[in-house]
C-alpha cells in the first residue's frame, strides 16, 4: 500500500514511532476491521480507528441513537437523534478521516447471516451487550480463523481480551466463559456505566486492533485485562485453554452450540 503525501502528513506520529512505522502504517490502509455494536465500545474504537487510518470498516449494529445513548457514546450528536446508529457512525468516521471506507449493515448478527458478515476482515472487534450475540460473533470469528477482540462494560468496570483458539497455545472465547449462553446479565440501563470507563475501554480495545494488524510490543492475545476504574485498579490474568471446550478444545469435532 502507499501512502501518498497527505496521508503521510496526516499518519507522521505513527510513522515515526520505530515500533510501527511507514509498514505499520501501510498494513492498516491495507485491513478491513469489522466492528459488532456502535454503542459504549464501538462508539471510542471508531473513532480511533477511524483516525488511525484503517483502510476499510465493517459497521454491524441495529439500533438507533436515543438520548441516553449520548452520555457515553461520543460519536453521535443530538442532532443523530433517532438516526440509525450505522448511518450517524458512518458520517462521522468520514469527517474524522476521507481515506477510510465504512460498509454499514443495519442488521442483528445471528448465526444464519454472522460468517457473511465478518467474511473479508482481518480482525473483529465485539462491542456488543448480550452474550447471545458474543457467543455468535465468536463462534463465527473462530470458524473464519479471525483474530477476536472482544470488550465489556459495566458501571465502573471493564474487561476486554483478543482470542485466536485455532492456536495451539492460545484459549478461544468459549474457554473463558464456558458454554451457556442463558447465563443471567444486566443491562447499562439497569446498572448504569460511568461514560468515560467506555472510553477507556473502548479504546484500549481499538489498540488490540491495530496490534493485531501491525504488531507491536507484546501478543496480548491468551490474556485477559480486568479494570476497576472505581478503585483506579488494572490487573491482567492469562486464560488458558480449556482442553475440553467444545470451541477449540478436544471436543471441538462437536459444534458449539447455535444462538439463536
Amino acid at each position: 500500500m502507499i501512502l501518498s503525501d497527505d496521508e503521510l502528513t496526516r499518519y507522521a506520529r505513527h510513522i515515526v514511532l520505530k515500533e510501527f512505522g511507514g509498514t505499520g502504517q501501510a498494513r492498516l490502509k491495507a485491513a478491513t476491521v469489522a466492528i459488532v455494536g456502535a454503542g459504549g465500545i464501538g462508539s471510542p474504537a471508531l473513532q480511533y480507528l477511524g483516525a488511525a487510518g484503517v483502510g476499510r470498516l465493517i459497521l454491524i449494529d441495529d439500533d438507533s441513537v436515543e438520548p441516553s445513548n449520548l452520555q457515553r457514546q461520543t460519536i453521535f450528536t443530538t442532532a443523530d437523534t433517532g438516526v440509525a446508529k450505522v448511518d450517524a457512525a458512518a458520517a462521522a468516521v468520514g469527517r474524522i478521516n476521507p481515506y477510510v471506507t465504512v460498509d454499514v449493515h443495519r442488521t442483528r448478527i445471528d448465526p444464519t447471516n454472522a460468517a457473511a458478515l465478518l467474511a473479508g476482515a482481518d480482525v473483529v472487534l465485539d462491542g456488543c451487550d448480550n452474550f447471545a450475540t458474543r457467543f455468535c460473533v465468536a463462534d463465527a470469528a473462530y470458524a473464519l480463523r479471525i483474530p477476536l477482540v472482544s470488550a465489556a462494560v459495566g458501571q465502573f468496570e471493564g474487561q476486554f481480551a483478543t482470542y485466536r483458539g485455532w492456536e495451539l497455545d492460545k484459549p478461544c472465547y468459549r474457554c473463558f466463559v464456558g458454554d451457556d449462553p442463558e447465563r443471567a446479565e444486566t443491562s447499562c440501563a439497569e446498572d448504569g456505566v460511568l461514560g468515560p470507563v467506555t472510553g477507556v475501554l473502548g479504546s484500549l480495545a481499538a489498540l488490540e486492533v491495530l496490534r493485531a494488524i501491525a504488531p507491536f510490543g507484546d501478543d496480548q492475545a491468551g490474556k485477559l485485562l480486568l479494570i476497576d476504574l472505581l478503585g483506579l485498579r488494572f490487573r491482567t490474568i492469562r486464560l488458558p485453554k480449556d482442553p475440553g471446550c467444545r470451541g477449540c478444545g478436544r471436543n471441538a469435532s462437536q459444534p458449539p452450540n447455535e444462538v439463536s
